[in-house]
């Protein structure tokens, strides 16, 4: 090799190389630049509150659900894949979540109904006993299904009164009043059953005062993080196994997802009580209240940052990671060099929906609401978040600091247009063009590493 051909793999190098930083710091400087902008902007045009550790508080909560849900994304872009579903099965992962903590689903599990239905139920028992006391047989069967129905109940509530009482016990100061009175309310719902005259459906003061078990928010959470695993679980076993193109999986799936989401909720927003259903270490992930933050953010923004971080290595440093590269630079090559294609596919999708999962966590914590259609239009700034963090649409290029960065910018753009007073609309037509010029700008380095 002569001198001329080593000084021109050198240079082809270094420009390979320098073209790689700037599409790593291309998006950081991006970022500041937004946030200089609006600061700048908002301190001449409006109240100056835009560049306030307040607000940046705000906007990293912001970023939060997007953020997560484009960590899973960034790999299925990576491998050279798409999922125009991650929105509606974000929303179903809250959902799921919601529908538990409302049924508490721990109790219903272990005694086949929660207090509400086995209230229900005892009264649809006492009312049939009412109704057939002329008939001896069929009031002997009847009130035999009741004293059935008392017992269950009462299991329900001497579980909830003991798991009051052992809560009572290590509860801080400012909590006891308030369980002691859960304490009193259920002693009394005791005492209510031996009441011969038991009418509960429509006793607004039967009904409160009851806390779910212990369980039902860890099982909820795990039942909503096993929804977004499953949704990536089967946009990829479709992929794989039907051979179609990711866009139209993912497009029918989208719509199946929304649907599940629709028969859960009845078509109807799941609302569980604050109070008695929710936990406060739930609620408390995306809460922007001093009691709920760590170092002066919600511990749901560390925990984000620490996802990324797991996501970043396993990338960077695992036979797993440089296979999903492998994937989307060149599946058939790929494919010859031994990997298995499609196990790699499916896996690549079910890790990408235990992030969606985990976003649709983030999503009810921030809403406290388990809505379907909530989900509509997010995967459009999943997929942006991807994208703008230098994310190549073609396969086979994508960071996971570069997806935070991209995340963080569009929630920079919104909340200082906010403030500014620039209305929706003009927002959507900023976040299209930055999202225009972001492809553009990734065809032009394609079609330029092509060529050398």
């Amino acid at each position: 090799m002569n001198d001329n051909e080593g000084d021109a793999r050198h240079t082809k190098g270094f420009s390979r190389t320098w073209d790689y930083l700037r599409a790593v710091l291309g998006p950081l400087a991006a970022l500041l630049g937004v946030i200089v902008l609006f600061t700048v902007a908002d301190f001449l045009f409006a109240d100056g509150t835009f560049g306030t550790f307040r607000n940046l508080r705000t906007i990293t909560v912001q970023t939060c659900v997007i953020a997560v849900a484009a960590l899973g994304m960034t790999l299925i872009v990576i491998s050279g894949g798409i999922d125009l579903s991650a929105g509606t099965a974000l929303s179903l992962a809250a959902t799921v979540l919601a529908w538990g903590l409302r049924e508490d689903i721990a109790v219903r599990v272990w005694h086949g109904d929660n207090f509400a239905t086995a209230s229900a139920k005892l009264e649809a028992a006492q009312q049939a006993v009412l109704a057939q006391q002329g008939q001896a047989d069929s009031t002997a069967s009847r009130r035999e299904q009741f004293e059935l129905r008392k017992m269950r109940l009462k299991a329900i509530l001497v579980q909830k009164l003991e798991w009051s009482k052992s809560q009572l016990e290590e509860a801080p100061d400012d909590e006891r009043a308030k369980l002691q009175s859960r304490i009193t309310a259920l002693e009394s719902k005791l005492q209510r059953l031996d009441v011969p005259e038991l009418v509960f459906r429509n006793d607004r003061a039967w009904q409160a005062g009851v806390p779910n078990s212990a369980w039902s928010a860890y099982v909820a959470l795990a039942m909503g993080i096993l929804a977004g695993v499953g949704a990536g679980l089967l946009n990829g076993f479709l992929i794989s196994s039907l051979r179609v193109v990711p866009f139209i999986i993912t497009l029918g799936t989208m719509t199946i997802y929304l649907g599940l989401g629709n028969m859960l909720s009845g078509s109807v927003p799941i609302r569980p009580s604050m109070e008695y259903h929710v936990p406060a270490w739930l609620s408390a992930i995306t809460r922007n209240t001093p009691d709920a933050l760590y170092w002066g953010f919600p511990y749901g923004v560390w925990m984000a940052l620490i996802l990324g971080l797991l996501l970043a290595l396993v990338l960077r440093y695992s036979v797993f990671g440089r296979y999903v590269f492998a994937l989307g630079s060149n599946e058939s090559t790929a494919r010859l060099c031994g990997i298995n294609v499609a196990k790699y596919k499916i896996a690549v999708y079910a890790l990408a929906g235990l992030f969606i999962g985990i976003a649709g966590v983030y999503q009810f914590s921030r809403l406290t609401v388990g809505n379907p259609q909530s989900g509509l239009g997010l995967e459009l700034r999943i997929i942006a978040a991807v994208v703008i963090g230098g994310g190549s649409l073609s396969g086979g290029r994508g960071a996971v600091l570069g997806t935070l960065t991209g995340a963080a910018i569009m929630a920079v753009i919104a909340s200082g247009c906010t403030q500014l007073g620039v209305e929706n609309p003009v927002q959507d037509i900023i976040l299209g063009t930055i999202i225009v010029g972001a492809v553009t700008l990734d065809q032009v380095r394609q079609r330029r590493w092509s060529r050398e």
